[in-house]
């Protein structure tokens, strides 16, 4: 049983250097270096795509806040006056 554990661990061993080596060559490729280039361009556009959304709901969160607090201050006014004008009727 050791003995299969063993040869399946070499196994792995020799199939993590053999692409190892195989990634590393096509890293020093001028096609990969191309690909590489093309993928971070997309990466970084896409992060600032995100960010303007982030900003964008940041503004709006930004804005139904104050105007849900607006809300709250007119609503108590209002409850206010209408507590003031039932103790004068009484």
């Amino acid at each position: 049983m050791d003995c299969d554990k063993c040869i399946k661990n070499l196994a792995f061993f020799a199939g993590g250097v053999l692409f190892g080596s195989a990634g590393l060559k096509l890293l020093s490729s001028r096609d990969a270096k191309k690909a590489y280039t093309h993928t971070t361009a997309a990466a970084l556009r896409m992060k600032e795509s995100v960010m303007e959304a982030v900003t964008t709901m940041q503004e709006n969160a930004a804005d139904i806040l104050a105007s849900a607090k607006a809300l709250n201050v007119q609503r108590a006014e209002q409850e206010t006056v209408d507590t003031f004008g039932q103790e004068e009727e009484a």
